[in-house]
């Protein structure tokens, strides 16, 4: 008895394939990656040219600045000298002003970590009454414009002593990024597998324990991304600034705006101090950028 054997289709050529797109795919799957790399390197020198040009007028005296623009150093390199950094360094307000920026910028951000950090792993694995309810109250403090508790905390602040000091200017910041630094840390360490906690606890590990060697450790980028969020929105912030400290706890960004009130016509501070005021931030962003992204990207993975 014969049988007979069914040939199975053969598969169609990939030159066949490939016929059957069009002449447009075809052309943007040819050059769409080098098109977009030029694309983001043409956007990325675009967003540094205010950068740049800020940096290369910290460089340049005050007659040349008020004489031609910052790109003429690219034809006449002679133009660049320290001598505005020197000034700026014997500018005490300008010096003692950094130093402030950096005493309520640093302590902000630790803080909103530290304590974000607990609660959001609080309010994610840990049972304790009206859980879910504190949980919406912290929600609905995001809300909350900065505007409206301005008036009302000056005067609480000006009743304790608070108002005008380097603590004051730290709790307030503080108060304001923990209700975004909760709900982002919570819905991120949400996301941990039950089993990899549980097992943890059969170990015999507590809930600081367990918070210390399992969650910090996987919820890292999240972390590194709140601390960016946070360190350039206290670096960069003005308007808290202006409201709540006095002439010997102004930050950087006060100073630097009271030297322009009142002396308009020393760009030669001005340039250089407001390029450090700038570079600090983009130097944290570039150090953290890794972080940052896998933070950013961790939620929309999972």
């Amino acid at each position: 008895m014969t049988t007979q054997v069914r040939s199975l289709p053969k598969a169609a050529p990939v030159t066949v394939v490939r016929a059957r797109r069009s002449l447009g795919a075809r052309l943007v799957e040819g050059v769409g990656g080098g098109l977009v790399r030029v694309f983001l390197i043409v956007v990325g020198l675009f967003w540094l040219v205010p950068t740049i040009g800020l940096l290369l007028s910290s460089l340049r005296s005050p007659s040349e600045m008020s004489a031609s623009g910052w790109w003429t150093v690219f034809g006449k390199p002679s133009q660049l000298t320290v001598e505005s950094y020197r000034k700026l360094l014997e500018n005490g307000d300008i010096t003692h002003s950094l130093v402030n920026t950096v005493l309520i910028t640093v302590p902000a951000t630790v803080l909103v970590v530290v304590i974000g950090s607990l609660a959001g792993y609080a309010f994610a694995w840990m049972e304790f009454p009206g859980r879910d309810w504190w949980f919406l109250g912290v929600v609905g403090l995001l809300v909350v414009p900065v505007q409206v508790a301005l008036i009302p905390i000056a005067e609480l602040f000006g009743r304790i002593g608070l108002f005008g000091t380097v603590f004051g200017v730290i709790l307030f910041h503080t108060g304001f990024g923990l209700p975004f630094a909760v709900f982002l840390l919570r819905n991120f360490f949400a996301e941990i597998p039950r089993e990899l906690l549980e097992a943890a606890r059969l170990d015999g590990a507590g809930e600081l324990r367990l918070f210390a060697r399992v969650v910090l450790p996987l919820g890292g980028p999240a972390i590194a991304s709140l601390g960016i969020f946070q360190f350039l929105w206290v670096w960069n912030d003005m308007l808290v600034a202006l409201v709540f400290t006095k002439s010997g706890t102004q930050p950087i960004t006060v100073a630097l705006q009271t030297q322009v009130r009142q002396f308009g016509n020393n760009i030669d501070v001005l340039a250089p101090g407001a390029f450090i005021s700038m570079v600090i931030p983009l130097a944290v962003f570039f150090a953290f950028q890794r972080q940052f992204v896998s933070g950013v990207m961790a939620g929309a993975v999972k």
